[in-house]
């Protein structure tokens, strides 16, 4: 865990914990259906953690599963975050998939459109 602080136009950072990803049990995003940057981190103690926006705290998840596969290959459990977002494979992924989920959400707009316009016979 990083402190940040600035002193006049200087920007400081200070390591104040560390933590070893073998040791990381689960991560609990707290709520999947809201927009909040707030998750759980679980190591031998629960460390409540605020990120910098809901999507740098799926950033952050994506992150550790990615490495925990590459290195670990340890079952540790994502938890109350949205499936979805949590996959790079998905197109409602948020890393620079912006444009697709506009697209998406435009056809499925139109497709109600057009049949709350259709008469059923």
């Amino acid at each position: 865990m990083v402190k940040h602080w600035r002193v006049d136009r200087e920007e400081k950072y200070e390591i104040v914990e560390k933590w070893f990803l073998k040791d990381l049990k689960m991560i609990d995003g707290k709520e999947a259906d809201t927009d909040n940057p707030y998750f759980d981190m679980h190591f031998h103690k629960v460390y409540n953690m605020e990120a910098y926006s809901c999507a740098s705290k799926y950033t952050f998840a994506r992150t550790l599963s990615k490495l925990n596969a590459m290195y670990l290959k340890k079952d540790f459990k994502i938890v109350n975050f949205d499936d979805t977002y949590l996959n790079d494979d998905s197109n409602w992924s948020s890393s620079n998939r912006d444009f697709l989920v506009v697209m998406r959400i435009c056809f499925y707009a139109s497709n109600l459109l057009c049949l709350s316009l259709c008469r059923l016979s």
